[in-house]
């Protein structure tokens, strides 16, 4: 039979595409994790990778970050539009502007338009990485306090990396000139090349074995049932409009607080997400381009969705995103966004919030409020430089029915941190504390997660530059029903000495040999009423050291014998009735 003329859509045939689709995503993730050099990419795979249809559609995404789900398809677009009716066998695309389909300077997009036997287009292997150094006036290219579009790297428009399977030298050797790391910079753009090879060769065996017109159609299918299963799930939400509002401690810049409103609105089987009233763009290098705005969305959505949903460009289409032009949100020309990351969980956490309304018994309080960035660069001894690039993956807040994980990487970034020992092999740094934080998560009767303290001494010979970027010091992650917020973030040079100065959440600075950065993240707000939890539970956490026999008391009304370590069942009655007393009076 020719599948080219069957018309009819097979949902067994369906799933079979869906899933080889998304198996060669994963593959291509896999070969990035091979094959790539910086331990930003290698170790704590900020990275993605995707399949798009010949339009540019995204049809599978890899197991990498929920927050570049949607982003993909907006640099794709931008490059098409620049170069329609010239994309040819042998071309392999570039970018990274964020005014114009990018999301941040560091984040390198690289698209290979796939071809069959007959030169014809069948669809695009794309991979986004989040690179080491891409210039710019900080090691890492990446600072709050960058002010300007100018400041934070070489900036690419939509460019032929690759041109009947030529490379283009002139590019290779400016990007090799304008970085701090060249060798490292140049081998993981050869890694996303070779991810970007493993894409075309698996599109290209399913086009061998299904036929290019039979899959365009399954392509569309794929599309549209991810479009309609999102919005079957939507349509079983009240209709109405829910209000949530958030901040940011400051912009790397100013010392002023940044409110992010949502109204979410819900229309039948649609839903309007409006940040009309929230900042405008800021000084400092925070600001949000359009496309990870509605990215991050995307996954504030999904990540509530109870059905299985595709990764596909059909999640977008019940969803309008208002963010005005020259806001924090939708930031025009030159603003910064080198550190955007941080007001994507932030308007996550503002959506969650406003989701809370709508599916309390889906959502879970605020976690740490984004995994903090911890960069320290400079020179060896022997004049060689180097950048060290870390992310402390956080804890969440309670959920409905448990309490919230310690130490696990907030959901819209799955990455992870760089081991310890492969950091003291290639950085002159040690780690020398790595601990979760007694007492930091916020009491509910589901607790919040415990916050991570990590510690990093500069071993160097020369002074290094540090930029930090983190948040929650004066707007601690929010607890749901009755929970309480978690303990906010600290960052201190040199503690416990008699050179001990804490610094913003958000700073760039200089470690000098010998010295040391301690950073604490926010613990996770609590989800219910504290004195509602089980006294076990408040017990467990006592003997596992994660609450103290004050805080077991003070926040929970729990009253534990410190020699025996055994619940005093009537005291802890009697404790309870009080604080329930002082709460309502």
């Amino acid at each position: 039979m020719d599948k080219n003329k069957n018309n009819l859509i097979d949902p067994i045939t369906l799933s079979l595409i869906r899933n080889s689709l998304s198996s060669i995503a994963d593959e291509m993730a896999n070969t990035i994790v091979r094959t790539a050099y910086s331990t930003v990419i290698r170790d704590c795979m900020d990275f993605s990778t995707a399949l798009c249809d010949r339009h540019g559609q995204m049809i599978a995404q890899g197991v990498t970050i929920p927050f570049q789900l949607g982003s993909i398809p907006f640099a794709l677009r931008a490059t098409l539009n620049k170069y329609r009716g010239r994309i040819f066998p042998g071309d392999i695309f570039i970018m990274n502007d964020p005014f114009e389909g990018g999301i941040h300077l560091p984040d390198i997009f690289i698209f290979q338009p796939v071809f069959d036997d007959r030169d014809c287009l069948v669809g695009f292997s794309a991979v986004v990485a989040h690179h080491l150094d891409v210039g710019g006036r900080v090691p890492g290219s990446a600072a709050c306090d960058n002010t300007e579009i100018f400041q934070e790297g070489l900036r690419i428009p939509p460019l032929k990396l690759y041109e009947n399977d030529r490379p283009s030298e002139s590019i290779f050797e400016l990007l090799e000139k304008n970085v701090r790391v060249p060798e490292i910079t140049m081998g993981d753009i050869r890694a996303k090349l070779s991810a970007c090879k493993t894409g075309k060769q698996g599109l290209l065996k399913l086009v061998k074995q299904y036929g290019s017109k039979f899959l365009d159609s399954y392509y569309a299918e794929l599309l549209n049932s991810t479009e309609s299963i999102v919005r079957s799930e939507i349509r079983t939400w009240p209709n109405g409009e829910y209000f949530f509002e958030d901040f940011l401690d400051n912009d790397g810049v100013a010392p002023i607080r940044i409110p992010i409103k949502v109204k979410l609105i819900v229309q039948e089987d649609s839903l309007i997400i409006d940040f009309t009233g929230s900042s405008p763009q800021v000084q400092g290098g925070i600001n949000s381009p359009l496309p990870f705005t509605i990215s991050c969305c995307g996954y504030a959505v999904r990540s509530m969705m109870r059905l299985d949903i595709p990764n596909t460009s059909g999640l977008f289409r019940p969803m309008k995103v208002i963010a005005p032009e020259a806001s924090i949100l939708n930031p025009i020309m030159p603003a910064a966004s080198s550190m955007r990351g941080v007001v994507g969980f932030r308007l996550s956490d503002a959506l969650f919030g406003a989701m809370s309304q709508i599916l309390p018994d889906r959502v879970p309080a605020a976690g740490e409020g984004g995994n903090s960035l911890i960069v320290i660069g400079g020179y060896t001894e022997q004049k060689n430089p180097f950048v060290m690039f870390d992310l402390v993956g956080g804890t969440w807040g309670g959920r409905p029915t448990k309490d919230g994980n310690d130490g696990l990487t907030n959901p819209g970034a799955v990455i992870s941190n760089i081991p310890a020992e492969l950091m003291e092999l290639e950085y002159p740094i040690r780690l020398e504390q790595y601990a979760l934080t007694k007492d930091s998560g916020g009491p509910g009767q589901y607790r919040g997660g415990l916050a991570l303290t990590r510690e990093w001494r500069y071993l160097g010979t020369q002074p290094a530059n540090l930029t930090i970027r983190s948040d929650r010091k004066e707007h601690p992650p929010y607890g749901l029903y009755g929970g309480c917020p978690g303990a906010i973030s600290t960052n201190i040079i040199n503690p416990e000495t008699k050179r001990e100065r804490i610094v913003p959440t958000m700073v760039t600075d200089t470690l000098l040999p010998g010295e040391v950065i301690r950073h604490v993240q926010p613990g996770g707000g609590g989800w219910g009423n504290p004195l509602n939890r089980d006294p076990k539970n408040v017990l467990m956490d006592v003997l596992n050291h994660k609450v103290s026999l004050s805080k077991a008391k003070e926040d929970y009304g729990v009253c534990i014998n410190p020699k025996t370590m055994k619940i005093k069942y009537k005291a802890t009655e009697k404790k309870r009735y009080a604080l329930k007393s002082k709460t309502y009076k």
